[in-house]
């Protein structure tokens, strides 16, 4: 047999053999966003496509990093970021539900253009965030670690076990871009917060509760799933 038709035979019982991880979500708007997306897929016209969805949701959050950055200077700033998180929710959560209703699923480019999207755009957005001068970079990098360590569990979750989790407990993205939205709103009213008596920043507050969220998260997860897939393979 030759080389190329071996690869070729190769790549063919490799697609046969891939299969979608189940997808889990149980956040607190799941069900009412999924109908949401479900709607908009249906009538969105032909032009919109799963992929153009993809780099609207990339360009929005680079975006909302850069007006992160600016709004150092002025924090009216801080509104166009609000309006990117928007637009990133909705680029990175309805491209999928586009190509399930128009039946046009690819699900290993979906599955890995999606997180590379979601890893560059999120180093983009805590860039952001450390130039702001909102939160002191030390809290930027912290969060930014957790989320990639949590990331990375996920990921090898979803090739081990077969099942993706889109949300821990009840929170998910967009709860998580909610209180991002809450939080921009907060801050064009005083960036700083007052807890027992010390006052710093509102969001190196916010920040530092997220990255030790997200450890801690991480930690759990490992754990859990370590221990369902030493039941999966036992020593003989």
């Amino acid at each position: 047999m030759s080389m190329a038709l071996a690869a070729a035979v190769t790549t063919t019982k490799d697609e046969a053999g891939f299969r979608a991880a189940r997808r889990v979500n149980q956040s607190l708007t799941a069900a009412m966003e999924k109908r949401a997306l479900q709607w908009m897929a249906e009538r969105a016209p032909s032009w919109v496509s799963s992929d153009k969805l993809t780099v609207l949701g990339l360009s929005a959050q680079i975006g909302a990093g850069a007006f992160y950055a600016l709004s150092r200077y002025d924090r009216r700033f801080l509104l166009l970021v609000i309006l990117c998180v928007v637009l990133n929710w909705l680029g990175d959560s309805l491209d999928g539900t586009l190509a399930r209703v128009r039946q046009q699923q690819r699900p290993r480019y979906g599955f890995y253009v999606d997180h590379m999207v979601d890893v560059i755009g999120t180093v983009a957005l805590m860039c952001g965030l450390g130039f702001s001068g909102f939160l002191h970079w030390q809290v930027a990098i912290a969060m930014l670690v957790a989320f990639l360590v949590l990331s990375s569990e996920s990921y090898l979750a979803t090739y081990t076990l077969g099942c993706f989790e889109l949300s821990q407990g009840i929170f998910g993205p967009t709860e998580i871009r909610i209180l991002l939205i809450v939080g921009n709103i907060a801050l064009l009213r005083s960036p700083y917060s007052t807890l027992f008596g010390h006052t710093m920043l509102l969001f190196d507050l916010g920040g530092t509760i997220a990255a030790v969220c997200m450890f801690a998260t991480a930690i759990f997860v490992t754990v859990r799933h370590t221990a369902e897939l030493y039941k999966q393979e036992p020593l003989p």
